[in-house]
């Protein structure tokens, strides 16, 4: 059976995707494929994953043996049923979305987090899938979401932390790679496909499977009425109706043109790392971050040359200064 692991991240459609599964489940099954979204993983089968694990010369904690239990049992039991393929989906499992707000960096825990998880499925993960976004949008949607759940705006020096930090997607898929040996990771920007769960599924199974989804987006960032009313008065917010957009243009500049060096490396193969996912047409009005100020639309031709060797795990070079 094979096990897909899909880790979000957030703010990219993945709650819409977790529920279209779940919508799925019964056709699903009859294909062979099982599905478990946060309901199965935060409600007790995962418990303990990340409360520790052995040392050399030590026994493994009580808490991860018995999640490692609990996963092994689960896994036996859908291969029984004839299961085919299992996709977990759960985009908190490299780091919360208030972690990395809280530190200012894109999941800085996400090598140690996921490597705790390989290890509690024995090895057993045969795909990893990562959806990533133009850091401008990225942080303006994580922001606004913090915002809606009560956290305060970040001031200037706030903003501006997140756009000078060094770490990018580039630095994430390096970890998920080291942490997740022999695993296939594979890469999908979210302007390829936007909010359409039915086209990631099909991606991530290789085969087109359901039909087309209704045109739904839960868990969408609320706009700036919204906002204003949860932040308060007073709060720094702007006015309009639209939404927000925190960074000024030189900034949300930066951010995007961090992104396209992503997105080229991604393209050149990703240092064997990683592979981008095959792109079907896209026909939904989310196209790749535009041209401003000047900015050169990011590469979306993501061909893998012949001679990249995806097991061939190294760490990220220094970007270009």
């Amino acid at each position: 059976m094979d096990v897909i692991l899909h880790i979000g991240a957030h703010r990219t459609a993945t709650t819409t995707f977790q529920h279209f599964l779940s919508d799925l489940s019964a056709p699903l099954a009859a294909d062979g494929i099982a599905a478990w979204g946060p309901s199965r993983t935060r409600n007790g089968l995962f418990h303990g994953i990340h409360g520790g694990r052995a040392r050399a010369g030590h026994d493994v904690p009580a808490p991860f043996a018995r999640a490692r239990g609990r996963i092994a049992l689960n896994l036996a039991r859908l291969r029984d049923r004839g299961r085919r393929a299992l996709i977990v989906s759960d985009a908190s499992l490299p780091g919360s979305l208030r972690d990395t707000l809280t530190r200012g960096a894109l999941y800085p825990g996400v090598g140690a987090r996921l490597s705790r998880v390989h290890a509690a499925f024995d090895g057993q993960i045969d795909q990893v899938v990562l959806t990533i976004r133009s850091l401008d949008l990225y942080w303006s949607s994580a922001l606004g979401h913090a915002v809606s759940r009560g956290q305060p705006v970040p001031d200037a020096d706030a903003l501006d932390r997140l756009v000078t930090m060094p770490r990018s997607w580039r630095d994430v898929i390096a970890d998920v790679a080291c942490a997740m040996p022999g695993a296939r990771i594979r890469v999908l920007p979210f302007e390829r496909l936007g909010g359409r769960p039915d086209a990631l599924l099909s991606e991530i199974l290789g085969r087109p499977f359901a039909p087309d989804a209704a045109d739904r987006r839960l868990n969408a960032t609320p706009k700036l009425p919204a906002l204003r009313k949860r932040a308060g008065a007073g709060a720094p917010l702007p006015g309009g109706d639209d939404r927000w957009q925190p960074f000024d243009a030189a900034q949300a500049a930066a951010l995007r043109e961090t992104y396209r060096d992503d997105l080229f490396w991604l393209a050149a193969g990703a240092d064997g790392l990683a592979e981008p996912m095959a792109y079907a047409p896209d026909p939904t009005p989310h196209p790749m971050p535009h041209s401003k100020a000047g900015q050169t639309p990011p590469q979306t031709d993501t061909t893998r040359g012949s001679t990249d060797d995806i097991q061939q795990r190294r760490m990220a070079p220094p970007r270009r200064e």
